[in-house]
């Protein structure tokens, strides 16, 4: 699997399959704004086919920035993609705004029927709770972390896994697993944390899994923010659980050598195996390409993959 633009870089992506073509959304930018650093706030999210997950036909984007004001008016972030039973999908994700200048994250849908055209639902925009999660400016994180919501159904009940922060412990290791519930999707409860501070300062795009039995927790957090976990080089980690809402060994998390794949996601193909994909983050100029990580836990770290 690779997904390369000659005129945008890509990063964050997540991906679903309708049974004839897989989907693949990511975030994406310009690569005419030369600072890579910059592109965090011009993101939009791409959309991209493929029959077979490895030749990608780039589509129109899916979701870009609301006009002002709005809670997504500068940039969209990453998210996730479910379908109802009735048919049809909806995109949780991220939302910045130009009225804090980016620094709050909210988290929004967009329904669709095809995959292809999105609507967003102005009547759903989710809040970091301050019962239980850091909000702006109570610790010395420089932004609201409410971000990547990554939605899956359990025991009857859609949950939300949210890369969110408590409001008390140390502030450079604050990261916990946000957590909300719907019965229908449209309609939220946010509850505490499903864990307590583990001296992450965060846990980016969050996924739970259960492979070969063993439920999973994949989450990424690069070296700078971890200063407990010191000694690592790759920002991508995985901790055992009891369940796929936990709870997870995250003090035990072990870190996993993706070389410089970045946003690691993890799915289940058509044919039961499973795979791994990030972006490239690192120094070189494969910066800001998709593609496909040789890792899948509990099938052995040499299992190379080449569908999504």
């Amino acid at each position: 699997m690779r997904l390369a633009l000659p005129d945008h870089w890509v990063w964050d992506s997540w991906m679903t399959d309708d049974g004839t073509d897989y989907h693949l959304f990511f975030l994406r930018a310009s690569r005419a704004l030369q600072d890579r650093e910059r592109r965090h706030y011009r993101a939009a999210i791409g959309h991209a086919t493929s029959r077979d997950g490895e030749q990608w036909t780039l589509t129109a984007d899916a979701v870009a920035a609301s006009d002002a004001p709005a809670f997504d008016d500068l940039a969209t972030w990453t998210g996730s993609v479910v379908r109802d039973t009735g048919g049809r999908w909806s995109m949780f994700y991220t939302g910045v705004s130009r009225a804090e200048n980016g620094l709050v994250q909210r988290i929004g849908r967009a329904t669709s029927s095809d995959l292809v055209t999105w609507t967003k639902d102005p009547d759903l925009v989710l809040e970091a709770d301050g019962r239980w999660y850091e909000r702006l400016g109570e610790g010395t994180w420089p932004d609201e972390a409410w971000r990547d919501p990554y939605v899956f159904e359990h025991a009857g009940r859609w949950h939300m896994l949210i890369t969110a922060r408590a409001n008390s412990g140390d502030p450079e290791g604050r990261a916990v697993v946000g957590h909300a519930t719907s019965k229908d999707l449209s309609h939220w409860h946010i509850h505490p944390p499903l864990s307590t501070p583990a001296g992450f300062g965060e846990m980016e795009v969050l996924q739970a899994h259960t492979v070969n039995g063993k439920p999973v927790l994949v989450f990424s957090c690069a070296p700078k923010n971890t200063s407990v976990h010191a000694g690592h080089q790759a920002g991508t980690w995985i901790a055992e659980g009891q369940s796929p809402l936990g709870p997870w060994k995250i003090t035990e998390a072990a870190n996993i050598d993706t070389a410089d794949l970045y946003a690691v996601q993890m799915r289940r193909t058509r044919d039961g195996n499973w795979t791994t994909w990030g972006f490239d983050n690192g120094d070189g100029p494969q910066f800001g390409t998709i593609s496909s990580s040789s890792y899948v836990p509990f099938t052995g770290t040499d299992s190379s993959t080449t569908t999504p």
